[in-house]
């Protein structure tokens, strides 16, 4: 089966304070996207990567779209051979093969989707107007999403074959699989793989691929 890796990079990187897109930030000394390709590539068949308008000038790169499922959906159109499809955001540096690794291998339990996921370890309380609290959650059966996720491509085909505002709407992939009816695991992973948002969490990575050298 070809594997594809899906590679959503059009941030804008406000948040993080950049000069520019967030994927090309320098994390470590090299463009944030470049710790993800390493793996990717070792991992998949092919890497596209949905960037800004402006970056597309090097192989496998397509224009992003509005949000962050409408990059994923662009870049998966520009892989019409992909039989799996691997999507991992280009702001979490610290993915390992292993993880990536384990996620295509929950496919072959006949799962739809699988996604890395660590174990909440915080007290979640659900809370309504004016900040009242409403509940406190069981925490025993939450997980944080992450990336990788992995995918059947032609179930995250029609998945994302919806209009711009659900996409819009979507906090990550998998939620679109699950509303169209697909079976989705989690595949355990530890919190230290990051999404980098802020300048505080691009010194925590930074810290951290130090500390894996």
């Amino acid at each position: 089966m070809a594997v594809v890796g899906i590679v959503p990079a059009a941030g804008t990187g406000e948040r993080l304070g950049a000069s520019g897109p967030k994927a090309f930030a320098l994390c470590g000394g090299r463009p944030l996207l470049d710790w993800s390709l390493d793996v990717l590539e070792a991992v998949c068949d092919r890497v596209v990567v949905a960037v800004p308008p402006g970056y597309e000038e090097a192989p496998d790169r397509v224009a992003g779209g509005a949000s962050r499922s409408a990059s994923v959906r662009a870049a998966l159109a520009a892989a019409p051979e992909a039989d799996v499809a691997l999507v991992h955001d280009a702001a979490r540096p610290l993915v390992t093969r292993e993880l990536a690794e384990r996620c295509l291998a929950a496919l072959d339990e006949g799962w739809d989707g699988a996604v890395a996921a660590a174990p909440v370890s915080d007290t979640i309380k659900e809370a309504g107007a004016g900040g009242r609290v409403l509940r406190t959650l069981d925490r025993s059966s939450l997980w944080a999403i992450q990336t990788p996720q992995v995918f059947r491509a032609a179930v995250l085909r029609r998945a994302l074959d919806v209009d711009e505002a659900v996409l819009a709407a979507a906090t990550d992939d998998a939620s679109l699989v699950e509303a169209a009816g697909g079976s989705v695991r989690v595949v355990g992973a530890l919190s230290d793989n990051l999404k980098v948002t802020r300048p505080v969490d691009l010194e925590l990575a930074e810290a951290l691929l130090r500390a894996r050298c």
